[in-house]
């Protein structure tokens, strides 16, 4: 495979295999059984879901993953569970997932993090995030990659930006599982081509 734009060695991960991605500071990993409970808990803190419609229920929360854990064993990849070597065995999930079909934009491949709130600030999200694009750009040999958000979501737009990640006003749009008066419906959507990769 030959494209202009491809990445610096830092900005890939240090290693990919059958038990994830490898950064500086992190481990990208299929999901385990104990994962669940700590992923229940940043599902139902109320500043981590501030730009959702709702926190999740246990059972929500445990559905969910059970439902990323099934979708990573099919495609072999898909949203990460994140660990920090030495320090912490999950901190929450950064990867790569396909978005919906009622998105009013055509078919992508989306990144997405949520991080449990301890472990925010440290820059943690974008380096797992640099490792899922590598992969998706280099494994995948995906063309573009896109990110959405809500438009209010400040920190999260910022990720993007830091990862080069462009945002172009005319793609807004509304949620279509939201209510168009609903808060949280005016989304923002940021795309990165193979081809502009910093």
């Amino acid at each position: 495979m030959s494209r202009a734009g491809r990445p610096s060695p830092a900005s890939r991960p240090s290693s990919i295999s059958a038990s994830g991605l490898r950064t500086e500071r992190l481990l990208l990993r299929p999901w385990r059984a104990e994962d669940r409970k700590p992923f229940a808990a940043l599902n139902a803190d109320p500043q981590v879901m501030e730009y959702f419609p709702s926190t999740l229920t246990r059972s929500d929360s445990d559905a969910l993953a059970a439902r990323i854990d099934s979708d990573m064993q099919w495609l072999g990849y898909g949203l990460w569970a994140v660990e920090i070597a030495d320090e912490a065995p999950f901190i929450g999930f950064v990867g790569l997932s396909a978005t919906e079909a009622d998105m009013p934009f055509p078919h992508a491949i989306e990144i997405g993090w949520r991080l449990a709130r301890a472990y925010w600030g440290r820059g943690l999200a974008s380096e797992a995030a640099r490792a899922a694009l590598a992969f998706g750009f280099d494994e995948l040999e995906l063309d573009e990659i896109v990110s959405l958000t809500a438009v209010s979501n400040a920190r999260s737009r910022r990720v993007m930006e830091r990862l080069g990640m462009r945002h172009d006003s005319a793609e807004d749009f509304t949620h279509p599982d939201l209510p168009a008066e609903h808060p949280l419906a005016p989304h923002v959507l940021y795309r990165l081509a193979a081809h502009a990769r910093r």
